[in-house]
């Protein structure tokens, strides 16, 4: 390969590269960007190895091979709440690899090499260096390997100044003592993972996206300069863009939180707060789950308040939720981080429907650092297939707070909090945050009234008949909210019904009325869950998820049996059910469960017909004869879900719809029969 046609490959990847950019930054053309980016990123790769014959084609095809065996396990292991520390380790892994490619540079130093690729190499080794280490600190912060609190170290100030004085020495003596050229670059080496240590362990959860962001920037900026060392020109366009965009977004990052680059890598970002105007509680932790607030419980059980305690008098009660919601017209959801931990947002996307279905005006505030990781928070919200149009920024939706009825905050403190407008000297004063306070009426799910990351009382904890604090998980909470929307009536929804024939008319018999709902579930121990393609038809995969977690906390074994085609694609049903985080090891495949139908309490079908259909067995010229199917009728008592009594996608009429004393008709829509459930548990 010519010189001529490398950097033409060069300049049009880099393009690419640049488009697929440009394409994220749109919904609509983001995932088709992402793949046009990764795409020239590995034709780059490709090329660089065969213009320089660094390996092998085979040696690059098992390169090939084992990154992308990698990159799939992560992609199937890798759950949405966990990504933000998975980028901070794949900055860091960019960070480490190019220190790789600089300490080579260097180790080959010669009469010949000149200043110009000593001195970069010099510069991309510490930079390098130094993302390694603060990506491998963020990502163990993250991760909870590592206290998320702002960690300072005895003379932690002088530690970071003298090893960032340091590196600049190591660069400069670099070409001035080429004899000790080794001995210098380990010692730089050292010195910036060091200083990568020093500077990161000291950032706390609040500041946690902008350090994401800037060792994203680092890990471009030493790619880009160990291009300069080695004289490719790929790498130096790749790393610049890669660069670029990083500074851009910590840039953008900063502003949100008013920080400054500068305070957050010497520390005056992680500085003490002052008492700002006590709000009930003024133990700083994070909000809203179990986990977060595992993570700061520095109290002993004798000296923390009881949950009791903290629900302090004057805030409105969860009885005037329903209420509430009937009299508001606009409302907007502010979800934070507590969100994530507690994995609520499928719920969250259940409340906003129901209120939609009310005619109610749903919006969602999104603050730039309300996840932990730029965009964190929309994607969280869009894997649960809440239209991106319905999420608005902070600088967008702040002005329509005060024509707002109804405020919901969902583990989000610091992002809310009115203190950053007055408390100063606290570590949030100046940063621009939500106007949830102008709201007309304020619904606050957190776990706890303990402050957030940054440590500052929030004044919106304080009594006031207008908000109200829902304390707890944030599922719990929730959930909360949704069972005061769920009417008892029997009217609308899912109609129950006798079944039989292959009408959708409900027709006559001696099944269970819908009162009977509850001492069924009351009674049964055993329950297997049959989802179908009804059930993927009606997005209803949130409700079974809720189900099936209010079962096991009544004490049921709970259990899903997946047909081979239960979707319209091998593994489909699975995929469905794991989005909403149920429990791969509660997924059985027919051949593993059939035999226990006959020891279950309660079957449900949710959409399914053809899968469960007996007729399979006995109807021979029929389209499902001979086809394996689950063993439902088998249980000692059934509930079909499905939108009407016709027969599946294959016509045959199927005997479970036939009218049984043990065999309940929940008819309509999946959502609906499942809410019809619910409500009567």
């Amino acid at each position: 390969m010519t010189d001529t046609v490398y950097y033409i490959i060069c300049g049009v990847l880099s393009i690419g590269v640049l488009l697929g950019i440009n394409m994220m930054s749109k919904v609509k053309s983001a995932v088709k960007g992402n793949r046009l980016s990764a795409l020239c990123m590995l034709a780059a790769v490709c090329v660089t190895l065969y213009k320089y014959q660094i390996f092998s084609a085979g040696m690059m095809w098992a390169g090939l091979a084992i990154g992308a065996a990698i990159g799939i396990y992560l992609t199937i292991k890798v759950e949405m709440i966990t990504m933000p520390q998975t980028v901070a380790l794949l900055n860091g892994l960019g960070g480490a690899a190019s220190a790789v490619a600089a300490l080579l540079t260097l180790a080959a130093v010669n009469a010949e090499t000149g200043i110009f690729a000593v001195i970069t190499g010099g510069i991309a080794l510490a930079v390098g260096a130094l993302t390694f280490s603060g990506s491998l600190i963020a990502a163990g912060k993250l991760h909870k390997l590592l206290p998320q609190k702002p960690t300072v170290l005895p003379a932690h100030q002088a530690l970071t100044t003298i090893s960032f004085l340091g590196m600049l020495v190591f660069i400069v003596l670099l070409p001035i003592k080429p004899e000790l050229m080794m001995s210098i670059s380990v010692a730089g080496l050292v010195i910036s993972i060091l200083f990568g240590i020093f500077f990161a362990i000291r950032v706390g959860g609040a500041d946690m996206p902008i350090t994401i962001s800037l060792l994203n920037s680092t890990s471009g900026v030493a790619a880009s300069i160990a291009g300069m060392a080695i004289g490719d020109i790929l790498l130096v366009s790749v790393g610049g863009i890669v660069g670029a965009s990083g500074l851009l977004l910590t840039q953008i990052m900063c502003r949100a939180m008013n920080r400054s680059l500068a305070s957050i890598l010497f520390s005056k970002a992680a500085s003490p707060a002052k008492s700002a105007k006590p709000a009930l509680s003024a133990q700083p932790s994070e909000p809203a789950s179990k986990e977060a607030a595992e993570k700061q419980n520095t109290q002993s059980a004798e000296t923390k308040p009881s949950q009791n305690e903290l629900t302090a008098t004057g805030h409105a009660d969860k009885s005037q939720l329903p209420s509430w919601f009937s009299d508001a017209k606009e409302i907007i959801f502010i979800p934070g981080y507590g969100m994530a931990l507690s994995q609520a947002q499928g719920l969250v996307k259940q409340l906003a429907d129901k209120l939609e279905s009310m005619g109610k005006n749903v919006r969602f505030a999104i603050h730039p650092v309300a996840g932990r990781m730029p965009g964190h928070m929309n994607v969280l919200l869009c894997e649960v297939d809440i239209p991106y149009d319905k999420l608005y920024e902070m600088e967008t939706i702040n002005p329509d707070f005060d024509k707002t009825d109804l405020a919901i905050i969902i583990g989000a403190s610091d992002v809310v909090n009115p203190a950053a407008n007055t408390a100063e000297g606290t570590p949030i004063y100046g940063m621009p945050v939500l106007a949830a306070e102008k709201a007309k009426k304020l619904i606050i799910c957190n776990f706890d009234l303990q402050p957030g990351y940054a440590g500052v009382p929030n004044p919106l904890y304080e009594p006031n008949p207008n908000t109200m604090m829902l304390l707890g998980d944030a599922k719990d909470s929730i959930n909360t909210m949704l069972d005061s929307l769920r009417t008892k009536s029997a009217s609308g929804g899912a109609s129950v019904s006798t079944g039989g024939g292959n009408t959708g008319e409900a027709a006559s018999g001696n099944q269970p009325a819908e009162a009977q709902i509850g001492p069924w579930f009351s009674e049964a121990k055993e329950i297997i869950v049959i989802p179908g393609y009804g059930m993927a038809l009606s997005q209803a995969q949130g409700l079974v998820k809720q189900l099936a977690d209010k079962l096991e906390s009544m004490g049921k074994n709970v259990r899903f049996a997946i047909h081979p085609v239960a979707g319209r694609m091998p593994g489909h049903m699975n995929v469905l059910l794991c989005e909403v985080d149920i429990p791969y090891d509660k997924l059985y495949e027919m051949e593993t469960i059939n035999p226990d139908f006959d020891k279950t309490d309660l079957a449900i079908i949710i959409g399914a017909s053809d899968v469960v259909n007996p007729a399979a067995n006995t109807a021979e010229g029929t389209p499902i004869y001979g086809m394996p199917v689950l063993a439902a009728e088998k249980a000692k008592k059934l509930i079909i879900c499905n939108f009407d009594l016709q027969p599946g996608y294959a016509g045959v009429p199927n005997p479970l719809y036939e009218p049984n004393p043990n065999t309940m008709m929940l008819l309509g829509d999946a959502k609906d029969s499942l809410n019809k459930i619910l409500e009567n548990l």
